[in-house]
């Protein structure tokens, strides 16, 4: 699926998610694992399209978290090569 993402979205996808996997890397000094990481930032970056109940909020939160921290733990798998080149 990220194969098929517009050039743009893949790089800022690439580079959000090299930042993440970097900062989890370091995890044992800032103890921001890829789950924490995941639950900070995972509100922001997808949401349902219309108003919904709590429950249907906090279960639509929970994907979507589940999703970034995968993205996060499989960096190199998914986007391939090394972090540092990124930058």
């Amino acid at each position: 699926l990220v194969s098929q993402l517009p050039g743009a979205n893949l790089i800022l996808l690439k580079h959000l998610f090299g930042v993440l996997h970097h900062i989890e890397q370091n995890s044992g000094v800032n103890q921001m694992n890829a789950f924490n990481l995941a639950l900070c930032i995972a509100p922001n970056m997808l949401w349902l399209p219309s108003p919904t109940g709590p429950e249907e909020e906090s279960r639509s939160t929970k994907k979507v978290a589940l999703l970034v921290q995968f993205l996060i733990e499989n960096f190199r798998e998914i986007f391939g090569g090394d972090v540092a080149s990124l930058f």
